[in-house]
């Protein structure tokens, strides 16, 4: 069966051959011209590839002479740095050596080098900001470049420095005058005869001033201290030379005056106070001007008693003793009983004016302390907001809380104490008119009975 399957695939093999034959003999001619245009393309792509063979060989020559190039820089820059390294080497050696000659040659001279920078540093930032430099400027310049100064100073320069600290020494036990310009607050600049009190203090004719040593300018303070410090200050500066005037000085060079300006006014205290402390203080002026009446009736009054004690026989209804005289004159026929009551009643008709507005007072003079209290509780629960809501961080945040609740309780306290005094005062005075309108009731009482036994 295999054999006859190969025998029928050979024939098909053979029958499709002699037509592929035929066909191809049927095309010499196109063939032929393929041939030949083979035969061209291949001429031509071989003068091509030569030709780039030839560029590539070319390039590859400019490569190979730039590679040459960098391996002779490399090798050259290479040959130099081990030349510099050495070479480095060698100074460090030649600078150590120098540097040791140098100690040897100086000896003691170093320590004195040391001892110039030392005392340049030290007193550079005493002398920039003394007062002294206000007068005399540019000091500190020699001090700074001695400060940094890598070399021994020169005899100029250590004469400079001596001539600068024996200027500060000599000047601080000075009192001069004399003409320099200053800033005012406004910026704007100023001309003035400026009396300098050794190194701690500047004063013009409108006070204190103050050398900033930055700008190089002196400058008003932004607030004065106390009246009569200033006046006392602007005295020294107009007297004369050999007499004796008083004087504040300022022992750290204005540092103070500086902090000064920062401390509250006596009105800033008070509005800090806020609502709480002008409620107190309406109340003590409320207090003050019922004190001030009453204080002029019961003198008044007082005055009138006593000049009606002078003269009983002739009662006036211009004050109580009077009034109560007048009674008893009125009513001289009934019997002691009677008179008794009726002069009772005359009296408890003048107490009321007697005593009239000193009980207020003594209920504003109570109010007082529990309204400062009040403003410390207050400011109390808003310095515990601030630090709720800021932390402990920066005080300053809670100072307008306490301040609050200090001032409120200082207000308090002057609000009650002289209310305090000023009750007590005008209590007495009411309880002696009182009294001598009783000893008279009295009296009168006794001479009327005495004579009903008659």
């Amino acid at each position: 069966m295999k054999k006859v399957f190969k025998g029928l695939v050979i024939a098909a093999a053979m029958t499709m051959s002699a037509g592929v034959c035929l066909n191809a003999y049927a095309d010499t001619a196109k063939l032929d011209q393929l041939l030949e245009q083979v035969k061209k393309d291949r001429v031509a792509d071989a003068k091509l590839d030569a030709a780039r063979e030839a560029e590539f060989m070319s390039d590859r020559a400019d490569k190979q002479a730039l590679l040459n190039k960098a391996k002779a820089a490399f090798a050259a820059e290479e040959a130099r740095g081990k030349s510099l390294t050495q070479q480095y080497a060698e100074n460090e050696g030649k600078l150590a050596a120098k540097e040791a000659e140098l100690q040897t040659a100086q000896g003691t001279l170093g320590e004195m080098f040391g001892i110039v920078r030392g005392s340049a540093t030290e007193t550079i930032g005493s002398i920039a900001t003394s007062n002294i430099s206000a007068q005399f400027k540019g000091r500190e310049e020699l001090l700074k470049k001695l400060s940094v100064a890598k070399e021994l100073p020169t005899i100029t320069e250590l004469e400079e420095l001596w001539i600068a600290l024996q200027t500060e020494m000599t000047e601080s036990a000075k009192v001069t005058k004399f003409d320099s310009e200053f800033v005012n607050l406004d910026g704007t600049p100023g001309q003035s005869n400026v009396t300098r009190v050794g190194s701690f203090n500047l004063i013009n004719e409108n006070g204190y001033l103050v050398f900033n040593a930055e700008t190089q300018k002196m400058q008003p303070l932004v607030k004065q201290p106390e009246s009569h410090v200033v006046s006392d200050a602007v005295a020294f500066t107009k007297a004369s030379a050999g007499s004796v005037s008083p004087v504040y000085i300022d022992p750290t060079g204005g540092n103070i005056l500086r902090l000064k300006t920062q401390e509250a006014t006596l009105e800033e205290q008070f509005k800090s106070g806020g609502t709480p402390g002008y409620v107190i203080t309406i109340l003590l002026i409320i207090g003050l001007l019922i004190a001030a009446v009453r204080f002029v009736a019961l003198s008044s009054a007082g005055s009138k008693i006593n000049a009606q004690l002078r003269n009983l026989s002739n009662p006036s209804v211009d004050n109580p003793l009077g009034r109560i005289l007048k009674v008893y004159h009125d009513n001289k026929n009934v019997d002691v009983e009677n008179l008794e009551l009726k002069l009772d009643e005359a009296i408890m008709r003048e107490t009321p004016s007697i005593e009239k507005g000193i009980g207020i007072l003594k209920l504003i003079a109570a109010v007082g302390p529990l309204l400062g209290l009040l403003g410390t509780v207050i400011g109390m629960i808003g310095a515990f907001q601030m630090i709720t809501l800021h932390g402990t961080g920066d005080p300053k945040i809670m100072a307008g809380q306490i301040s609050m609740a200090l001032v409120t309780t200082v207000q308090g306290l002057l609000c009650a104490l002289p209310l305090l005094f000023i009750h007590s005062l005008l209590q007495s005075k009411s309880n002696s008119i009182l009294h001598i309108l009783d000893e008279q009731s009295a009296g009168i009482i006794a001479a009327h009975a005495e004579k009903e036994k008659a």
